[in-house]
């Protein structure tokens, strides 16, 4: 899906903040100052659309999970939408500390969660007390809020899209640390340079955020997509030698009928003598 700058400008991609309040190593994706306020230039906001989406397409195409951060009041809900349409994991609440740098043990709560849902099922949880059902189910909507859409991902993510990063600084420096590209919508205020891929944006409205991720989402659901395609052509690729190799194989009477003829002229011999 091709950017148009048009549809940005629509959005209100282009504002960003006071003059005061920017980050001199954003200069290079502002267009003008406007009444005080900067404008991010969005020609390149779309050529930047356009690469990560290329990127995060190759991520998503390779099986590896792209997880979305976004705390921000204007950002939740959007983000828990666009990336649960696609099946990818998402905190829009508080970010866990050492969600990525201490991904066991996440994992661990994450377990603690499935367990406690096989105990409802089982009947073990009406066992317990009144006052114990309460506690687990408190600790189980607790780590439901928390954890709740990470709960299918079993490794580290591919790949980090954040929504203002200086919100998120915590989330940045794991990703940091372990060497996760981090794919990021950056205002006016924010340092680039803690991003693999930029995306200069408007991070505080959320038709904003909203145009941004439609874009970025198109581009992983492309890589799924064609994922699944490359998956079932193999599948069929393999399927095909096995059904030939499978056939029944035909038996040809040819050869039986040779070898009756020498028992009838055994016969006649003996009527001879």
């Amino acid at each position: 899906m091709a950017v148009e700058v048009k549809e940005l400008l629509e959005a209100g991609v282009h504002f960003g903040h006071l003059t005061r309040k920017w980050d001199p190593n954003m200069a290079p994706y502002v267009y003008m100052e406007r009444n005080g306020i900067h404008i991010i230039n969005l020609y390149k906001t779309a050529a930047k659309i356009d690469e990560a989406g290329a990127a995060l397409s190759k991520i998503a195409n390779s099986g590896r999970k792209i997880l979305f951060v976004a705390t921000k009041k204007q950002a939740k809900d959007i983000v828990a939408e666009k990336a649960g349409s696609i099946n990818m994991p998402y905190i829009t609440e508080r970010w866990p500390g050492g969600m990525l740098t201490n991904f066991v043990t996440i994992r661990k709560a994450v377990k603690k969660m499935a367990s406690i849902d096989r105990m409802k099922k089982d009947g073990t949880f009406m066992t317990l007390s009144k006052k114990e059902r309460l506690q687990v189910d408190r600790l189980r909507a607790k780590l439901e809020k928390n954890l709740g859409s990470i709960s299918d991902m079993t490794r580290l993510p591919g790949a980090l899209f954040v929504v203002d990063i200086k919100r998120e600084h915590i989330a940045i420096k794991e990703a940091q640390k372990l060497n996760i590209p981090i794919f990021a919508m950056v205002d006016t205020n924010s340092d680039p340079r803690q991003v693999d891929y930029v995306i200069p944006a408007n991070d505080d409205a959320s038709k904003s955020i909203d145009k941004i991720l439609t874009h970025v989402t198109a581009s992983i659901a492309n890589g799924l997509a064609e994922r699944k395609a490359e998956k079932d052509a193999t599948a069929s690729a393999t399927e095909a030698p096995k059904a030939k190799a499978e056939a029944p194989k035909v038996k040809t009477e040819a050869t039986p009928a040779k070898t009756e003829a020498a028992p009838v002229k055994a016969v006649a011999a003996e009527e001879e003598e």
